[in-house]
């Protein structure tokens, strides 16, 4: 049988977030998904979301309403996967610290916008990052709050030419986490559907969404 996800799209326009969830969409489909795509936080409020196999939010700056984000926490507490990237899914929905609960993170600046930056692999040998060199990489680099219990499977570091009050912090850029018995997975990277075209960006992501699926048992 097929795993099932679900992928709700919607927020600031900015990151596509349309065009993003076809791509998503796609990867799933090519690993055996049956995918659902959705536009906005409606889905959630459905209770058989807790049957999916994994959640991909690709939502930036909105709100969800309560019986909604009660639905996901619970479902993936319960084993349904999450996954996602970028501000699409740690910069979903500033207001509801349950949910940067459950991602791990949450986004609060990136110095000079587009930019050119290095991502360095911190567990080589984790399947999802395993044979992927440390990397260049031309996108926003994230600063973010991020939770200590997270599995840090990527960094970047910031230099200070933007703020020289961070020069030398290291950021964690990929991760993995529990939430009850949920799988979560994230990737900072991946500000528009063209950071796809950069294969260990996409390869990571790719990984990580299988790794965050629900696993039997």
């Amino acid at each position: 049988m097929n795993k099932t996800a679900l992928i709700f799209w919607g927020g600031w326009e900015g990151h596509t977030p349309k065009r993003s969830a076809n791509i998503v969409r796609d990867i799933l489909t090519r690993n055996g998904f049956e995918v659902r795509i959705e536009q906005g936080t409606s889905a959630l409020a459905d209770p058989a979301i807790a049957h999916l196999d994994l959640i991909i939010p690709i939502v930036t700056m909105s709100t969800i309403e309560k019986p909604e984000l009660d639905n996901l926490t619970c479902a993936v507490r319960n084993g349904t996967g999450l996954a996602g990237f970028h501000g699409t899914m740690c910069d979903s929905f500033r207001n509801e610290p349950e949910y940067q609960f459950m991602t791990g993170g949450q986004w609060v600046a990136h110095p000079g916008n587009i930019i050119d930056c290095r991502i360095d692999i911190t567990k080589p040998l984790d399947p999802i990052v395993e044979d992927i060199a440390s990397f260049p990489y031309r996108s926003e680099q994230y600063y973010m709050h991020v939770d200590p219990s997270n599995e840090v499977l990527a960094t970047t570091t910031f230099t200070g030419e933007h703020y020289d009050f961070i020069e030398g912090v290291v950021m964690p850029v990929v991760w993995k986490r529990r939430y009850g018995a949920g799988r979560v997975f994230y990737s900072a990277l991946g500000h528009t559907p063209e950071d796809f075209e950069v294969p260990q960006m996409r390869t990571i992501f790719e990984r990580g969404a299988l790794w965050a699926a629900r696993t039997p048992g």
